[in-house]
């Protein structure tokens, strides 16, 4: 791998289900990259394949059960076809993942710190228990466990919420990873327990200019972690460029959508905030044209059915490194006139 190549390259990925009642097509076409030192933001709603994608990153989907095309190169080496043993390789020591739900990831007979030593062990086959510990109380101190020599014996039922976010932080850094997803990381914690995560995951990637991918539904999160954003629905991707262009400047209704059902902390609080009508789109069988069109208030100003129709493709949109998938001829115009003043009032002249 080159010093300027991205250390993630996914291309043209697809990720299939089959199922008693037909194929799942939970991924399609998904191609992004991430570059070391820069972190991409992942949102949508559930269902839209964030998490689908980013397991077939660490090559966690069942062989035999999964359909898999495309390319995933993780530091230059392909994912895609790679056997077990040599994704377990990878994984925990190039690319590690920090799940949501750190209660349900954490073994609960077992000590933090056994957990840590055996994360450690298993990429250090000649390291001794005690090195291995050691290794794993200035985890726990590098991730802000207080009094982390005495913790290292506690049970996961022993830490709060938020700590035991921390203590899978520290299980996917032990191993000093190259790559870092964060599968909503800030999920079920309070608002100041969020601040802390991302802050801490922010110094440590600066500390080792690691790449990061965190998936999320919170543009706030995004707002304040992300150089780039992926927007996914239905399972493909939709929008795609740096942070302040997808949140100043959106072009797919989608997004607009999102941002509007948001409240800000600092917005009038008379001011209503406007969800998305209707549900996510079912994989098993999407709708024909746009997956968005049935809920999307724009279709019918699109000529030709279009938008019921035929799958837009992903387009360069009006600034360098933006893309998009809309019928809408001119969507940032649409955005200003008709959905900023709605959203910001305050705004709309500013960033007309």
């Amino acid at each position: 791998m080159g010093a300027s190549e991205p250390y993630l390259v996914v291309d043209d990925l697809t990720v299939k289900f089959p199922t008693e009642d037909g194929v799942v097509s939970a991924v399609s076409n998904l191609s992004y990259s991430v570059e070391m030192g820069r972190t991409l933001g992942i949102v949508g709603e559930s269902g839209s394949g964030k998490s689908v994608s980013s397991m077939a990153v660490l090559g966690l989907h069942d062989a035999k059960r999964t359909r898999i095309s495309g390319s995933i190169k993780v530091g230059g080496r392909e994912i895609v076809g790679m056997s077990e043993a040599e994704l377990a390789k990878i994984r925990g020591n190039d690319v590690a993942m920090i799940f949501q739900d750190a209660l349900a990831s954490l073994h609960p007979f077992f000590t933090i710190g056994a957990q840590l030593v055996e994360a450690y062990q298993l990429h250090h086959r000649g390291a001794s228990k005690r090195d291995a510990t050691r290794a794993a109380i200035e985890a726990l101190d590098r991730v802000g466990i207080p009094q982390p020599d005495a913790r290292v014996r506690d049970y996961p039922h022993q830490f709060s919420g938020g700590m035991r976010q921390r203590v899978m932080i520290a299980m996917g850094l032990i191993n000093s990873p190259r790559l870092l997803i964060a599968d909503e990381p800030t999920t079920a914690l309070d608002v100041t327990v969020q601040a802390q995560i991302l802050d801490l995951l922010q110094d440590l990637q600066r500390e080792y200019n690691s790449a990061i991918v965190i998936i999320t539904h919170d543009l706030g999160v995004v707002a304040e972690m992300a150089d780039d954003v992926l927007v996914m629905y239905g399972g493909r991707p939709v929008e795609y460029g740096p942070t302040r262009e997808i949140l100043v400047q959106p072009e797919m209704p989608y997004t607009w959508g999102l941002l509007s059902s948001i409240p800000e902390l600092s917005a009038d609080t008379t001011q209503r905030l406007v969800p998305i009508p209707g549900t996510p789109p079912s994989l098993l069988s999407p709708p024909s044209g746009c997956a968005f069109h049935p809920r999307c208030v724009y279709a019918s100003e699109v000529p030709g059915a279009l938008c019921s129709t035929v799958l837009p493709e992903l387009v360069p949109g009006s600034s360098a490194g933006h893309l998009r998938r809309c019928h809408l001829p001119d969507p940032l115009a649409t955005y200003r006139a008709r959905v900023l003043p709605v959203v910001d009032p305050s705004q709309s002249k500013e960033t007309a």
